[in-house]
This record gives C-alpha cells, structure tokens and sequence, in this order.
C-alpha cells in the first residue's frame, strides 16, 4: 500500500479513485471501465509531474523522511556482495544504528558503514530511528580505521534525523565521538565516499559524511539542524518550520550551488519512495564513478585532496 504524504493527498485521491473502479471490473467483469481508470491514471501521473516538478524545502524535508524510501540495509543487500558486518566498539555496546562492514562494490572490496532506521515498527526501535549513540560512532571510526590500515576504500550511507540526544549517550560523550570521527574522516589515506540517501541531519550526518566525494539523492536533506529544531531556537514556534527549512538552505540543488557536496543522483518523478530498485541502481553507479576517480592515486595526494577541498569549502558560499 503507497504511502501519501501530507502535500499528495490530491494524488491520493485520484489514485484512490482509479483503484476503485478497477475493483468494481474486478468483480463484475461486464463493467467496462478501463477508459476512465486510464484516464484517471493520466491526470495522476500529471499532477505527480507537477507535484514533483515544484518541491519547496519542506516539502523535500517530508520526501526525505519517507518512510518508503530505501534504507542503508536497502542498499547493501541490492548493491554490495560478500557483507560480512562488524559489530560493537570494542569499549561498550554494538549500536544497531549504526550498520557497517567489509563488502565488494561490483568485485572491489570496501568498507561499507551507514545509518539504519529500520522499516517497521518493531526495527526502528531497535535501530533507534537511525539515531546513533556514542558506540555507534566509535564503531565507526573501528571500521575506519581497519579500512586504513588495509588499503581499503570506505563508503558511508547517510540517512539519520541526528544523534540521539540522551542523558545516556551524553554521559558516554556523544560529543566527543561525533568529533573523533569526523577526525577519522579527515585523516583517512583511503578514499572515503559518501551518499546521503534521506536525512543528513546535524553532526551525526558529518561524523559519517566529511568525504573526498559526497553526494546526495536530489530529495534528500542535510543541514546543521531539523527545521523543527531551527524554529523552535529562532521563533519559539516549531510550526515555523516551513520558514526555517527555506533559510538553512538544505536541499541538495542548494549545497550542490554552494560547493558543500560534489554531485546530485537523479531520482525518478515521485521520488526514490515510488522508484527504489531504480534509485539504488543509480546510487550504485555514481559510487563506482566516485571510487573510480582515486584509482591509482596514493594515500598521501588523498589526504591532500581531502584537506584542500575542505579548506577551500566556504570560499564558494562567500561568493555566492
């Protein structure tokens, strides 16, 4: 069953309405009502061009949080061969929301690591809605750093609202690990690449996406700070929501114009929710392109690249 959000439901209904007649057919065979299902099938597939055509940022804030879209999981079953994941931290737990592992991308070996929010009820909350906690991160930077020490390129799979904000996760320094893998990141001699396929949200989006190469879904999100949490702090009125995802400036057309992330992967009219073997297949491709563009480089010039596209990154946004 298709999941409607808030601004599809016009969609809903016609789509609604097309199904109906097509189960009274069902029933009564003599019924013929293809014509009109067509025909509502057309003006369905018009106003979804149009729906889609047009997405405010905060309308590309509820597509990114779809529920239907594909998940980290997702990706790794459909794209990636040979996973063996690797668990815990080797200091306190294994965070499931945090998924990672040694993988091959079409026969090239990588470390793969995402965020996971799980599909129903039942796994997202033992994958905590893609929240990390501290061992999450720390899992993280383990696999970073495995993959270093062995030549390994790494791939992360961006999908998280941020990082839990609980007293436990606090008192374990949630802080602190967030930072200490954005360091990892930064100090990899291996290609890191990243796509951010949903949520990129605050420093648990970073800790994972401070990559040679980053790209985003055209749906997608990533921003300092959820619009409800940005006009909570600002306005003291979380319905301002709509104001505050046009200032952060958080869709990908925007950071891409601002030099923060290297490309756009295409999504189908009506978004990865309604195409999801196609979006992975063109997430797989451009993690090949990317990888591609460190074949035969040393570790040295990629930490270089790495650090000099990071010095350079607010120069474009203070021409703009």
């Amino acid at each position: 069953m298709q999941n409607y959000l808030e601004f599809e439901k016009p969609l809903a209904e016609i789509e609604g309405k097309a199904e109906e007649l097509r189960a009274m057919a069902r029933s009564n065979p003599e019924m013929d009502v293809e014509g009109e299902a067509k025909a509502l099938d057309k003006k369905a597939d018009e106003l979804l061009a149009e729906l889609y055509g047009s997405l405010t940022p905060w309308r590309k804030c509820q597509v990114a949080r779809h529920p239907d879209r594909p998940h980290c999981k997702d990706y790794i079953e459909a794209l990636f061969s040979e996973y063996t994941p690797l668990a815990g931290d080797r200091n306190f737990a294994d965070d499931h929301a945090v998924m990672g592992g040694l993988a091959r991308l079409d026969d090239r070996p990588v470390m793969v690591i995402g965020h996971e929010k799980g599909s129903d009820t039942k796994t997202r909350i033992e994958r905590n809605f893609g929240m990390a906690r501290p061992e999450g991160y720390r899992k993280a930077i383990r696999l970073m750093e495995m993959a270093d020490k062995f030549g390994i390129p790494v791939v992360t799979l961006v999908d998280t609202p941020g990082a839990y904000p609980g007293k436990g996760a606090e008192e374990r320094g949630q802080s602190e690990a967030i930072a200490r893998s954005t360091e990892a990141c930064l100090q990899l001699k291996v290609p890191l690449v990243s796509v951010i396929i949903g949520e990129g949200g605050s420093g648990g989006a970073v800790a994972f996406a401070t990559a040679s190469e980053l790209a985003m879904l055209e749906h997608s999100i990533y921003s300092v700070i959820s619009p409800e949490g940005c006009a909570s702090i600002l306005w003291k009125d979380a319905e301002k929501m709509r104001e505050a995802a046009e200032a952060l400036r958080l869709t990908a057309q925007d950071l891409k114009s601002l030099g923060v992330i290297d490309r756009i992967i295409n999504e189908p009219i009506g978004g990865a929710q309604r195409h999801r073997d196609q979006v992975i297949k063109n997430v797989g491709k451009t993690l090949n392109q990317m990888l591609a563009k460190f074949d035969g480089k040393s570790g040295d010039q990629i930490l270089r690249a790495r650090r000099k596209k990071f010095l350079a990154l607010g120069s474009k946004g203070l021409a703009a």
